[in-house]
C-alpha cells in the first residue's frame, strides 16, 4: 500500500464515524500498551508530516497570519493544559465553510473556517479543539490502526474510497463505507463511540484546566443540533462526530463537576471570527452588511464588528471613513496588534507610506519577532520594491521560528527580487515539498544546480537536499 493511501486509512477512522442510535458510555477495549507496538510516537509524527503535505495538496489553507496565529495560540494553550502537555501539536485552518474539525497522527489538528464562524464564543471553539486534542493524547489513532489490522483488504479499500469521496461529499463517502464494510463495520462502532465519549471527557477536563468554560462543549452540541433542525441537514461535524441527547447530557454532567467560573470575553476570538467572515465577500456588500449589523445591534461583539467594518471600508477604498471607524478602537486599546496592522494598511493604501512604515517599525520594537507584524511589514516592503530590506527581515524571523509553506513562498519571491537566485530556488523547493509536490521541489533544485556560482557551500546543501527528496520519492513508491 502506498504511503498516501496509508494516510487516508488512518484519517478515515476519525473523519467517517457513522451516526449511532443511543450514546451510553462504553468502556474502552482493554488493550493496555499494545497500541504503542502498532504506531510509535516517531511513526505518528512522520505520518503526520506527510498528512499535512497531502492536505496542502488537496485543500486551501488559510494564509492570513492573524487568523493562523490566533488558532495556534489557542491550540497551544489547550495543549499545555491537556493530559499530555509534552505532546507536540500543529494547528491549521482549512478554507472551508463546512463546520468540521479532525485529528491526525503526530498531533496535527485541522479546523475548518466554518467551525470558527459558527462558534459563538472562544470556549465553544476550544471545546471542539480540546476534543480533537484528546483523540491524539489518548492514542486513539494507534488503537484504531490495531483494530484496522484485523480487517480484510476489501474493507481497507472501502475506507480509502470513503475518505476520497468523502472529501468532496461526506454523505457519498459514508455510503461507500457502509456498503464496503458490511459485517466488519459493526464490530467497530462501539470502539469509535467509546473514543468519542473519552475525547469528550478528557476535552472538558482540558477546557476547565485552560480557564475556559467546561459547559461550552454541550452548548456547542446543542447549537449545532438546532442549526440542523433549522437548515434541514446536519452540519458536517454532526456527521463525523455523532451527537445525541444522551451525549449532550453526559457532557453537561461532566461540566458540573468543575466549579463555576466567569470566563471573560475573548476579543481575539471575535476579531479572528469577523475577519474570516469577511473573506470572499465583495467589499461593497461587506460595507453595507456591517453598517446594517451595527445599526441593528446584531453582533456578538461590538468592537469586533467595528473592526470588520473598518477592514471592509479599507477594502472598498474608503480610507478616511475606515480610519474614523478604527480610531475609537485604537484609542481604547492602542497596543492591540490587529488594530495597529489595520491602521498601517489604511495609511499605506491611502498613500501615507512613511506613517505606515513607522507603525510597523514601532510594533516590531515593542513586539520583537512577532509573526503577524513581521509578515505584514515584509509584504508592505515588497510592494515598495525594498526586497533586500525584506530579505534581512525574513532571515531574522526564520532564525527565530521554523518556517511553514507560506513563509517559504514569500521568502522565495523575496530572494528572487533581491538578486539571490540560488536561495530563491531553494525556498521555492521547500514550498513545493511542504505542499506535497516533491517532483516540483526536485525540479527547482535542478534549476538551482544549473546556475553558475562560486558558492560551493550552498551548492552542496542544494545537492544534499535534492538527494533527500529523491530518496523520499523512492521510499514512497516502495509502500
Amino acid at each position: 500500500m502506498c504511503l498516501r493511501n496509508y494516510i487516508y486509512v488512518l484519517c478515515a477512522i476519525f473523519w467517517l464515524n457513522l451516526p449511532i442510535a443511543g450514546a451510553n458510555s462504553i468502556q474502552l477495549p482493554d488493550i493496555g500498551d499494545s497500541a504503542g507496538a502498532v504506531l510509535s510516537p516517531d511513526q505518528e509524527r512522520r505520518i503526520g508530516v506527510e498528512f499535512l503535505r497531502r492536505i496542502r495538496l488537496d485543500f486551501q489553507l488559510i494564509d492570513d497570519p492573524e487568523i493562523s496565529e490566533y488558532i495556534r495560540s489557542l491550540g497551544n494553550r489547550l495543549a499545555e493544559n491537556s493530559d499530555n502537555p509534552s505532546q507536540h501539536f500543529t494547528f491549521f485552518v482549512i478554507d472551508d465553510p463546512r463546520i468540521n474539525a479532525f485529528a491526525a497522527p503526530g498531533g496535527y489538528i485541522g479546523i475548518n473556517s466554518g467551525l470558527i464562524t459558527a462558534s459563538e464564543s472562544e470556549s465553544e471553539l476550544a471545546s471542539v479543539m480540546s476534543h480533537e486534542i484528546a483523540h491524539v493524547t489518548q492514542r486513539h489513532l494507534a488503537r484504531a490502526v490495531e483494530a484496522q489490522g484485523k480487517l480484510n483488504i476489501p474493507a481497507l479499500a472501502g475506507l480509502i474510497a470513503a475518505i476520497i469521496i468523502g472529501s468532496q461529499n461526506s454523505e457519498a463517502g459514508q455510503a461507500t463505507l457502509a456498503a464496503s464494510q458490511a459485517a466488519t463495520l459493526q464490530a467497530q462502532l462501539n470502539f469509535t463511540r467509546s473514543n468519542e465519549n473519552e475525547a469528550d471527557s478528557v476535552g472538558i477536563q482540558t477546557l476547565a484546566g485552560s480557564g475556559l468554560d467546561p459547559n461550552a462543549m454541550a452548548s456547542f452540541f446543542e447549537h449545532l443540533q438546532q442549526a440542523s433542525r433549522y437548515y434541514g441537514r446536519p452540519p458536517e461535524f454532526l456527521s463525523t462526530h455523532p451527537v445525541t441527547t444522551a451525549r449532550v447530557a453526559n457532557a453537561r454532567n461532566r461540566a458540573r463537576s468543575y466549579p463555576y467560573r466567569q470566563v471573560p470575553e475573548s476579543i481575539d476570538f471575535h476579531l479572528a471570527r469577523e475577519k474570516l467572515r469577511l473573506r470572499n465577500i465583495n467589499p461593497q456588500k461587506a460595507v453595507k452588511r456591517y453598517q446594517s449589523l451595527i445599526k441593528a445591534e446584531q453582533y456578538l461583539n461590538y468592537s469586533a464588528a467595528q473592526y470588520a467594518y473598518s477592514l471592509a471600508l479599507t477594502n472598498a477604498g474608503q480610507y478616511q471613513q475606515a480610519q474614523e471607524v478604527l480610531a475609537p478602537l485604537l484609542k481604547k486599546n492602542p497596543e492591540r496588534i490587529s488594530y495597529l496592522m489595520a491602521k498601517a494598511q489604511i495609511l499605506f493604501k491611502s498613500g501615507a507610506v512613511p506613517a505606515a512604515l513607522n507603525i510597523y517599525k514601532n510594533a516590531l520594537k515593542n513586539y520583537p519577532h512577532d509573526h503577524v507584524v513581521t509578515l505584514s511589514y515584509a509584504k508592505t516592503l515588497l510592494q515598495l520594491g525594498r526586497a533586500k530590506q525584506t530579505r534581512i527581515l525574513l532571515h531574522q524571523q526564520i532564525a527565530y521560528r521554523r518556517a511553514d509553506a507560506d513563509f517559504y513562498k514569500l521568502l522565495a519571491f523575496t530572494e528572487g527580487e533581491a538578486g539571490y537566485p540560488l536561495e530563491a530556488h531553494q525556498s521555492l523547493a521547500e514550498f513545493h515539498y511542504l505542499n506535497g509536490q516533491t517532483n516540483a521541489a526536485i525540479q527547482q533544485l535542478d534549476q538551482a544546480l544549473r546556475i553558475q556560482s562560486d558558492d560551493f557551500y550552498t551548492l552542496e546543501k542544494i545537492q544534499a537536499r535534492r538527494d533527500q527528496f529523491k530518496q523520499f520519492l523512492q521510499s514512497e513508491s516502495a509502500f
